[in-house]
């Protein structure tokens, strides 16, 4: 019998739930579920997931930035179709691909049309963490130096180097200890940066432009009086463009909003289309031959997969597309558009604490009312979890509006949006509607929220903390 894929999927979907939970991670499953988001989702486009009814799902989380270009777009699909037919030699190893040099050719061309001519060397690789990890390598090895700075709140990745310049605790737990000499510095500390520098011993400062977790960024020279310091004592300064590169902040990367010239910058998400995993690191040929240094060492960093023929073409057609339909200065519009309408909520709905938005990259901070009932509400969901009552508005944002977003960070009183930069102004207003209803629904009921919020807790709690709890009521 002829192996047939599609086929193979419309017979077995909808067994997606029990084979995840059976074969994969049980409790991702198990909190999917517990927050309402175990729908059976059959295909998509665009901005939109569709479930096996039909039904629509407008998609403002975008695979956590992947999907800049929208889901399945037609340009990527036909060039990995073309890609497959040629019957290309791949990964070879012992030769030098050509699309993958087309592709570096190609991010080089556009870091030099941004005003980034100096990042002309590319190390391609299959993921976020894969870039910041040789990023991290061949730092310390330009520099000879053993130390990394990062930014409090920060978000890199989760391998072992990744983690060691996290900047979250939570993610940290239980892996510790990570890198020696790795210091967090709070956003806008000059002071304590410059007290880490002058030690002339950190390989490498790497901050988010923009930070994923919250959407935090300075609203003034932070960034330059940093990069200003690390050029004194030595430093190289990385930016993590894996979330916010390729126009997601409204410029085709983000460190161009702060006119900064990074010596190392890390591309992955959006790179791949959507397909195939796809990431690069870029950097100055001084830093590049500073980790391949001799000939016996040509290979010193590599990575099996990074080089292939079908992330290259995947990555050529996504910056076609970008290019093509000017997606990063729509993204600016709209981010323009979207944060106007959520200052214009933000007037009558006392929930909504404070907004951040950039390109279209956008948190939405929340906070207990003024009303009586509303602050009892809230300190109810509080008394839970930290970040219940985020969870309840993103759980009914999905259930009541179809709409697809997420906390923002663990313990946060923060919702996330990423939409797709192929969105339109219709489906920012269905957002900010169905936002505003959905404050309105759980501000109104405090007791309903509450019944609510403890049903989550109890689900989200370790089974021996269930049942010690339980036993503690008896």
């Amino acid at each position: 019998m002829p192996f047939d894929i599609k086929n193979l999927y419309r017979a077995r979907l909808g067994e997606n739930y029990v084979l995840h939970h059976r074969y994969l991670n049980r409790t991702l499953v198990q909190v999917q579920r517990t927050i309402g988001m175990d729908i059976i989702y059959e295909r998509a486009q665009g901005c939109r997931l569709y479930d096996r009814e039909g039904l629509d799902y407008l998609d403002f989380l975008s695979g956590f930035g992947v999907f800049n270009i929208g889901r399945n777009h037609p340009v990527v699909k036909q060039a990995l179709h073309q890609a497959i037919d040629l019957d290309a030699p791949n990964m070879v190893q012992m030769d030098c691909a050509l699309l993958a040099g087309v592709l570096a050719e190609k991010l080089c061309q556009r870091l030099a049309a941004q005003g980034a001519p100096h990042l002309d060397s590319v190390f391609l690789c299959n993921s976020g963490t894969e870039s910041v990890e040789a990023a991290l390598k061949f730092a310390r090895a330009s520099t000879g130096r053993p130390r990394y700075l990062h930014l409090a709140g920060s978000w890199h990745g989760l391998t072992y180097g990744s983690l060691s310049v996290m900047g979250c605790p939570s993610f940290r737990e239980g892996f510790e200890p990570l890198l020696q000499g790795c210091s967090a510095v709070k956003m806008g500390d000059l002071t304590a940066l410059e007290r880490e520098l002058c030690r002339r011993d950190v390989a490498a400062l790497i901050i988010e432009p923009v930070q994923g977790k919250g959407v935090h960024f300075p609203t003034d020279d932070f960034y330059s009086q940093a990069q200003a310091l690390c050029r004194k004592y030595g430093t190289l300064l990385i930016c993590d463009e894996v979330q916010t590169g390729l126009g997601r902040t409204g410029t085709w990367f983000a460190f161009e909003h702060w006119h900064l010239e990074p010596d190392i910058i890390t591309l992955a998400k959006t790179l791949s289309g959507g397909f195939v995993p796809c990431a690069a690191m870029i950097t100055r040929r001084s830093i590049y031959q500073g980790l391949f240094s001799r000939l016996d060492r040509c290979v010193v960093h590599s990575t099996s997969f990074g080089r292939n023929n079908l992330a290259a073409a995947a990555a050529l057609a996504t910056l076609h597309v970008l290019e093509e339909e000017k997606l990063p200065s729509r993204a600016a519009i709209l981010g323009q558009m979207l944060e106007e309408s959520l200052h214009e909520l933000q007037k009558h709905q006392p929930l909504i604490k404070a907004v951040r938005v950039k390109g279209l990259m956008c948190a939405i901070d929340f906070a207990p009312g003024p009303n009586v009932w509303s602050r009892i509400g809230w300190d109810a969901i509080h008394a839970l979890d930290r970040a219940l009552f985020t969870q309840l508005v993103v759980t009914r944002m999905m259930r009541k509006h179809r709409i697809l977003t997420q906390v923002a960070g663990h313990g946060m009183d923060t919702l996330k949006i990423l939409p797709p930069l192929v969105c339109d102004e219709t489906d920012i207003a269905k957002f900010v509607h169905a936002l505003d209803e959905s404050l309105q629904s759980l501000a109104a009921f405090p007791a309903h929220i509450a019944g609510f919020g403890q049903r989550f807790a109890r689900a989200l709690l370790p089974p021996k903390t269930k049942k010690q709890s339980t036993a503690s009521t008896m």
